[in-house]
C-alpha cells in the first residue's frame, strides 16, 4: 500500500470518528443546561414544557395586535416569516410586506393552528437535543450521580389473589405474569416522574433491580414504587366535552395553567373535570391526542377487577378486551351501565384517559367485554386492566443514593489521571526518544481520540471502570511504539539507512506485537462477555483501546516516519542520545 493510500484511509479514519464524535461534543458543550435538563425529561415533560412556552409566545404577539395590529413583527420571531407566507400563498393571497402582528394572525384560521407552529418549534429544539445525548457517550451512575434500588415482589402473595378465580393459569405463569406487570407498571410510573432512561430489569426470580441516573428525590421514588395503580371508571359528559372541545380549539392558548388547570373553571359544570386522552404511540409512550370532560365521581374502581384478557368478537372476529370483576363490583357496574345506556365510559389510569367506549346495554352477571379497538390498542388496554388485579406487594430491600457531586469528583479525577497519565508518558518519551517520541505523542492522542468515538458511536456508557480501562490503555499502547523504536535503534546500529531500519524495524517488531494485543484482545471479549458491571466496563474499553492502539502504533506512526523521510528529506532518524 503505497503512502498516499495511507494517508487517505487515515484521513478518512479521523472523519468518520469525528462524525461519530460530534454528538458527544454537541450534548456536552454545545447544548446548554436548560436544554439539557429538559431533554433528559420524558416526552410528556418535553410536551409540556413547548405548550407553555408556545403560549406565552401566542399571548404575547395576540397583545401586541390587540394594541396596534400594524406593529411591526418582533426580530426574535422572524423565523415565522416562511410559514406565514406559506399560509398567504396557500390561500391565494398576497404575503403582505413588512409583516405585522396583525397580518400573522391573519395567516391562520384559528389560535390552535398558530399555537401549533410555536409548540413544533419548541418540541424540535428539545428532540433534537434529546436524539444528541442518544448518540453520545452516556455517563454511568458512578459518574452522574443517582440512585440504585433492589425492590422485592411478594410473587405468593400476588398468586393468593387470584386463588377462586377463573384464570385458566398454573402458579408459575401467574408468577411470570405478576413480574412481568410489576415491571412495566413500574417503568411506567417511574417515566412518569420525569426521569430519562431508567434501568429497570429482572433479578433472580423475584427481584427488580431499578438503576436511575441523575438527581432524584429517595422519598418520591419510594413513593411511586411502593403506590399502587390508580384505575377507575368514569362516566364522559358528551355534551360538556362538546362544548369544551370548542372553547379549546379558539381558545388554545390560554384555556389551561402552567400547572395543567383550567384558566376558566366556570367552562365546564362544577362536578366534572378535563382529562386528557392518551394512546400509545410507536415508542410505547403516552402520548395525549385529545381531551375529554368526565364526572368526578368515579363509577367503578378498579380494585374489582380479577382478571383480564384479550380475546376476539365471535361474530367479527374484532380484538376486543374481556375482564371479570369480583361480586360488588358486578352489582355497581351492573347497575350503573344500566343507567347510563347510550353514553360513553371511561378508563382512567394515573389520572390519564386509556380508552372509553360506548354502553350498549346494562352488563351484569360480572364478565366485560369492551371492543372498538386494533390488536395493539386491545393488549395495552389488558395490561392498563391488569396492574390493578395483579395487585404485586413491593418492598424495597436496597437502595443506594450517590450524589451528583461524587459524581463530579469522579469525573475530575478520571480525567486528571488521564491527563497527568498521558503527559507523564509523553514527557518520557520525548526526552528518551527525541524527535521519535512526537510520534508516539501523536499515535497516543489520536488513541484517545479513536477510543472516545467508539463509544460514542455505540452509545455506550462510561463509567469509572471504563476510564480504568483507559489509563490502562494508555500504559499499554506506549509498549508498542517502545518496541518499534527499539528495533530501529537495532537496525541503526548495523549501520542501515533511515529508510532501511524503519522498514526493517516495522517489519520485526509487527508480530511481537500483534502476539501481545491479540491475547489482550481475548481476554478483554472473554471479560466483556462473562462479566457484569463495572468488570464489563473495564473489558469493553481495555478491547476498543488495544485496537486503536494497534492501528496509531503500526499504521499512523509509519506514516509519519514515512512522511519526515520524503516530504522533510530527513536522512538520520532522531531516536536515540548515544546514535547519531
Amino acid at each position: 500500500m503505497n503512502k498516499r493510500t495511507r494517508f487517505v484511509i487515515l484521513l478518512v479514519v479521523i472523519a468518520v470518528c469525528f462524525a461519530f464524535l460530534w454528538p458527544s461534543i454537541s450534548w456536552y458543550y454545545g447544548t446548554p443546561k436548560e436544554v439539557q435538563a429538559l431533554a433528559l425529561g420524558s416526552l410528556q415533560n418535553i410536551k409540556d414544557y413547548a405548550t407553555a412556552k408556545a403560549s406565552e409566545d401566542v399571548l404575547e404577539i395576540e397583545a401586541a395586535a390587540h394594541k396596534n395590529s400594524k406593529m411591526p413583527l418582533d426580530a426574535k420571531y422572524s423565523w415565522l416569516q416562511k410559514n406565514v407566507e406559506k399560509n398567504y400563498k396557500d390561500m391565494d393571497m398576497k404575503v403582505p410586506s413588512p409583516l405585522t402582528v396583525g397580518s400573522v394572525l391573519n395567516a391562520y384560521s384559528n389560535e390552535k393552528e398558530f399555537l401549533s407552529v410555536f409548540q413544533a418549534r419548541y418540541r424540535d429544539e428539545i428532540l433534537k437535543a434529546k436524539k444528541r445525548y442518544e448518540n453520545s457517550v452516556k455517563l454511568g451512575l458512578d459518574l452522574s450521580g443517582g440512585m440504585n434500588i433492589i425492590v422485592k415482589a411478594d410473587l405468593d402473595a400476588a398468586v393468593k389473589n387470584q386463588q377462586g378465580t377463573e384464570t385458566g393459569q398454573n402458579t408459575d405463569e401467574l408468577k411470570k405474569k405478576a413480574m412481568e406487570q410489576a415491571i412495566e407498571t413500574l417503568s411506567s410510573r417511574i417515566d412518569r416522574f420525569g426521569l430519562t432512561s431508567p434501568v429497570i430489569r429482572q433479578q433472580g426470580d423475584d427481584r427488580i433491580y431499578i438503576e436511575i441516573p441523575g438527581a432524584a428525590q429517595a422519598d418520591a421514588i419510594n413513593t411511586i414504587i411502593m403506590g399502587k395503580g390508580i384505575l377507575n371508571f368514569r362516566l364522559v359528559d358528551g355534551d360538556a366535552t362538546t362544548a369544551f372541545q370548542n372553547y379549546y380549539t379558539q381558545h388554545a392558548a390560554s384555556t389551561f395553567n402552567t400547572d395543567g388547570t383550567l384558566t376558566d373553571p366556570s367552562i365546564i359544570p362544577q362536578d366534572c373535570e378535563v382529562m386528557g386522552q392518551y394512546e400509545k404511540d410507536d415508542y410505547g409512550l403516552d402520548e395525549r391526542v385529545g381531551y375529554l370532560v368526565v364526572k368526578k365521581e368515579i363509577a367503578l374502581d378498579g380494585q374489582h377487577i380479577k382478571s383480564a384478557e384479550v380475546g376476539s368478537d365471535n361474530l367479527t372476529n374484532r380484538p376486543e378486551v374481556d375482564f371479570v370483576l369480583d361480586s360488588e363490583g358486578s352489582e355497581i357496574f351492573g347497575k350503573f351501565t344500566g343507567a347510563h345506556k347510550g353514553e360513553n365510559l371511561a378508563i382512567v389510569s394515573d389520572n390519564k384517559i386509556k380508552s372509553s367506549a360506548r354502553i350498549n346495554d346494562a352488563i351484569t352477571g360480572g364478565r366485560v367485554a369492551i371492543t372498538g379497538f386494533g390488536l395493539e390498542e386491545a393488549q395495552n388496554l389488558q395490561k392498563v386492566l391488569q396492574t390493578a388485579w395483579l395487585n404485586v406487594p413491593l418492598t424495597v430491600e436496597s437502595q443506594q443514593v450517590i450524589g451528583a457531586s461524587l459524581g463530579k469528583k469522579a469525573i475530575h479525577q478520571g480525567i486528571l489521571a488521564v491527563v497527568v497519565g498521558l503527559g507523564m508518558i509523553m514527557l518520557f518519551m520525548l526526552i528518551y526518544y527525541k524527535g521519535a517520541g512526537i510520534n508516539a505523542c501523536v499515535a497516543q492522542i489520536l488513541n484517545l481520540y479513536i477510543m472516545f468515538s467508539v463509544l460514542s458511536a455505540f452509545n455506550m456508557t462510561l463509567t469509572l471502570s471504563s476510564v480504568a480501562g483507559m489509563i490502562l490503555t494508555i500504559g499499554m499502547a506506549v509498549d508498542a511504539n517502545v518496541i518499534i523504536f527499539e528495533r530501529i535503534k537495532e537496525e541503526m546500529r548495523d549501520g542501515k539507512s533511515r529508510t532501511a531500519s524503519i522498514s526493517a524495524g516495522f517489519d520485526n517488531a509487527f508480530w511481537a506485537i500483534m502476539d501481545s494485543n491479540i491475547t489482550t484482545f481475548i481476554a478483554a471479549i472473554f471479560l466483556s462477555q462473562l462479566g457484569t458491571g463495572s468488570i464489563q466496563g473495564f473489558a469493553v474499553s481495555l478491547a476498543i483501546g488495544v485496537v486503536s492502539s494497534v492501528f496509531t502504533a503500526l499504521f499512523v506512526s509509519h506514516l509519519m516516519f514515512d512522511f519526515s523521510t520524503e516530504a522533510l528529506h530527513k536522512k538520520t532518524v532522531s531516536i536515540s542520545w548515544r546514535i547519531k
